[in-house]
């Protein structure tokens, strides 16, 4: 009844917000009033929702999407609301923790220190073999591309068992940048043992887009090998930038696009344990 419910004024001062920020909240669909008057529309509101609105405003205080306030507020219960609420913080301080990361990378970059950074690592040089090798090729922006190589070398690894086994060590080969504004394209490749039943496979019906069969000619890799936790950005982009510090060194120039060679079981391994060489192709002399 009309009696029970709180005029937007006086509902604003005991939640102590402003009335403002309550026409907002019911504008975004956090806070509706329990009704507003047809003829003035005016908004009243409940004294139980007096901790909705004082919960909404904390929560946009840690910056929390619209989306993932509204799962906090409607959660099941208090307990379902702490999970979530959880769930976003540690999202946040994995993020942080990467983007500070990452301003210690570009910190000694520009202060002149990358020689001190490309020092941990130690490059080596391999040769490969010529390869046939089913591939499949996207453009990915970097947040899609951690999900999207596991799910594209899975599909091939499946699919190499019908022409003929794996013949060699999955790789990811980029043809253009993969950042937050470049999306690639990556390709992922795993080498086989059989052409024509790769040729075949690739032919087939029901082959997803991008997919393809291609040789590789034999090649020379210089390459740094490095651990799960280096694999996170940017730590991987010292690594790639190790290589290429070597190879000027030595009058080397790339002779195709550098890779990441996955030899290691990835869920298996521990956050120090060896998993990828990342790598660029040399000519062979």
């Amino acid at each position: 009844m009309d009696e029970e419910l709180l005029a937007i004024g006086a509902f604003a001062a005991r939640a102590r917000l402003s009335a403002k920020a309550l026409r907002l909240y019911d504008r975004l669909g956090l806070l509706t009033p329990a009704r507003v008057d047809a003829s003035t529309g005016y908004r009243f509101y409940r004294a139980d929702q007096v901790e909705r609105a004082r919960l909404v405003a904390l929560l946009r205080q840690l910056d929390m999407p619209l989306a993932r306030i509204a799962e906090v507020v409607d959660a099941d219960g208090a307990a379902a609301g702490a999970e979530r609420l959880a769930a976003y913080w540690a999202d946040v301080e994995a993020r942080h923790a990467e983007q500070r990361t990452l301003a210690e990378y570009l910190r000694a970059r520009l202060s002149g220190r990358s020689s001190e950074m490309y020092g941990t690592f130690t490059v080596e040089t391999v040769e490969v073999p010529e390869q046939v090798l089913i591939t499949e090729s996207r453009h990915v922006l970097a947040d899609e591309l951690p999900s999207w190589i596991g799910a594209a070398l899975g599909r091939l690894e499946e699919a190499a068992g019908g022409c003929g086994g794996v013949a060699g060590t999955p790789f990811v080969a980029y043809h253009s940048e993969v950042s937050a504004e470049s999306d690639g394209p990556a390709e992922a490749c795993v080498p086989v043992a059989d052409e024509v039943a790769a040729h075949a496979w690739a032919d087939g019906p029901g082959r997803a887009r991008g997919t393809t069969v291609r040789v590789e000619p034999a090649l020379r890799l210089a390459y740094v090998r490095i651990t799960k936790a280096q694999v996170a950005h940017p730590q991987i982009l010292a690594a790639f930038e190790a290589v290429e510090e070597w190879m000027k060194g030595r009058g080397l120039t790339p002779a195709g696009p550098c890779r990441e060679v996955y030899f290691a079981d990835w869920e298996a391994a521990g956050p120090q344990d060896p998993v990828c060489d990342v790598a660029f192709p040399v000519a062979l002399r």
